[in-house]
């Protein structure tokens, strides 16, 4: 008698689980700090504009979501092998990573950057010879200074983005290229005061077209949901809402 309740116990408890509320939705980032997108604050919480709309969006999905960091050149790996659930670290869409990862619509794009000292001058990436860019790994960053900068320069990859801007005011490098609004807070800190932007880079090619949240191929029921939620939140004014708390622009229409 005991082991046929035991055993119907168990059936009502798997039922349960199989037919109540999802699971919670993971959402990876860079664990390194990225603003004004993310940043982890002492108490070990996240804060930014990206992480305010990823909230929102997991709100409009009526999902509970957490944010999970992970280092940037292994987000996509964790994706796969289902450490997390969507990767929501300012990722740009482009072809090459589709053909391993689905991505949402756009939730945002912003023009890449190249950055050097203020007496430097550089008119044409031809201005870089013999220099020593530096760049983050595994970023559109990187695919293109691979692509136009590579020759008769030195690239110096780096895991850390704030890495690059801190060997950028010691002079170690002479220029770096990323996304211009992430290196806007350095470039109006004190030592990012020696440095300015010299040129936007725009290759729709190697920078996609905007920035939207990696997911899995087989997961196309949260990709629609995904989807739903962003057109929600820029229709009822929510993306708005948050984005002027941030931003003096049209972060979402900006262009690559």
């Amino acid at each position: 008698m005991n082991i046929i309740k035991s055993m119907l116990a168990a059936t009502v408890i798997t039922a349960s689980l199989s037919t109540g509320a999802s699971a919670e939705v993971r959402l990876g980032l860079d664990s390194a700090n990225y603003e004004p997108f993310y940043s982890r604050g002492s108490d070990g919480e996240w804060t930014g504009w990206e992480i305010e709309i990823g909230d929102a969006i997991c709100a409009a999905m009526k999902e509970d979501c957490s944010w999970v960091p992970i280092a940037w050149d292994g987000i996509i790996p964790a994706l796969t092998a289902k450490k997390i659930d969507a990767i929501f670290g300012s990722m740009s869409i482009t072809d090459e990573r589709k053909k391993t990862i689905n991505f949402s619509d756009k939730y945002y794009n912003t023009p890449a950057a190249l950055v050097a000292p203020k007496g430097m001058s550089i008119e044409s990436v031809d201005d870089l010879k013999g220099k020593k860019i530096g760049v983050q790994v595994s970023t559109t960053h990187s695919n293109y200074v691979e692509k136009y900068l590579s020759d008769g320069t030195e690239v110096k990859i780096y895991s850390d983005f704030n890495e690059h801007n801190q060997d950028l005011f010691a002079g170690r490098v002479d220029a770096i290229v990323a996304d211009s609004l992430a290196l806007a807070p350095f470039l109006e800190s004190a030592e990012g005061s020696c440095c300015e932007v010299k040129m936007e880079l725009n290759d729709e090619a190697v920078f996609g077209i905007g920035v939207g949240a990696g997911i899995r191929k087989e997961d196309t029921e949260l990709l629609a949901k995904v989807n739903a939620a962003i057109k929600q939140i820029r229709e009822d004014g929510t993306y708005d809402e948050i984005a002027k708390k941030y931003f003096d622009f049209d972060i979402y229409g900006g262009s690559n």
